[in-house]
């Protein structure tokens, strides 16, 4: 296999995991509660993420930007988590996957505002075709008041938008190490997350059957710590435009898991609705892209451009 074809299919691996993700913490969260689903994520996140940074040598230290960004990183990335995952768990994970993913679209404005210079009107459009997407998702057989858990993700995709923007904030220009700052975020919501054992709350985790901690263990393993450092191996090795596209099959791979796996179906209208969103975010991402990068000058090279935030999905912020 060529290093291209490896690279895009390590950077559709992490897509396919990252759209299963919704099924598994719908699973996850019918069989605990949902702070408790939190706590033994971040917990086995964090120790896979110690245990690699210890097994680097001459890596174990964190530098005081690591540490600065990372800890309102952790606490704005566990309020991520917080919402979705109440939202997966009170909607379909086909709607929950599809409905986060306004996250592109909406990155794009917040990072804009109180800044001089607006979007093209192209992307509103395109913002407006996800708007109407989103409204088709929660019509479900037939309109009617929206589903909690659709709303929810409709949060969740705002905060994380806010989430990804922080990220840009605190880590432009700085000597930050992805894996570090990552095990600090997890750190910071294991320790957000360790009440939700008074009480009751160890016995019953310590009572999951094999079948719920297989599902915890994917959600912190999987989609988390092995997504983030496969996709962050993989964007290095190929152009953003391309880990970009990969990345953004993430919406189809949460429906195709929904449907195969959760015995969910699609209805007419919020098959429009899937339809539309993809649309939506796709064209909006390709304005964007567009818009961000300067024109080529008509002698050298391009002068370098502002990085490429090639998928919304930062560290830990899969439902």
């Amino acid at each position: 296999m060529s290093d291209v074809r490896r690279t895009d299919a390590v950077l559709l691996l992490v897509a396919i995991v990252w759209g299963s993700s919704y099924l598994s913490a719908q699973t996850a969260t019918a069989a605990l509660p949902v702070l408790l689903v939190l706590f033994a994520r971040y917990a086995l996140s964090a120790l896979a993420c110690l245990g690699v940074v210890l097994l680097k040598p001459g890596a174990r230290r964190w530098t005081r930007d690591e540490l600065r960004a990372g800890v309102p990183l952790g606490l704005t990335q566990a309020a991520v988590l917080i919402v979705e995952t109440y939202g997966v768990a009170h909607t379909t994970a086909a709607n929950a996957g599809l409905i986060i993913s306004l996250t592109i679209v909406l990155t794009p404005l917040l990072d804009r505002a109180g800044r001089s210079g607006g979007m093209p009107a192209a992307f509103y459009a395109a913002t407006g075709v996800c708007v109407l997407a989103v409204a088709l998702l929660m019509s479900g057989n037939g309109f009617h008041a929206p589903r909690l858990g659709d709303l929810l993700m409709l949060g969740a995709a705002v905060i994380r938008a806010g989430h990804v923007v922080l990220v840009g904030r605190l880590t432009v220009g700085r000597a930050i190490r992805p894996l570090h700052l990552t095990t600090v975020q997890t750190l910071v919501g294991t320790v957000l997350f360790v009440p939700t054992l008074a009480g009751s709350g160890l016995p019953t985790l310590a009572r999951a059957d094999a079948a719920t901690w297989t599902q915890l263990v994917y959600l912190a393993l999987f989609c988390s710590v092995f997504a983030f450092l496969a996709q962050t191996w993989a964007v290095q090795r190929t152009s953003a435009s391309r880990a970009s596209l990969l990345l953004g099959t993430e919406p189809l791979w949460a429906v195709a898991v929904g449907i195969a796996l959760g015995g969910e179906h699609l209805t007419a209208l919020t098959g429009l609705g899937a339809a539309l969103m993809l649309t939506g975010t796709y064209w909006g991402q390709a304005v964007e892209r567009a818009h961000r990068t300067p024109p080529l000058p008509p002698d050298g090279p391009a002068p370098p451009t502002e990085q490429d935030p090639a998928c919304p999905k930062t560290p830990l912020t899969t439902a």
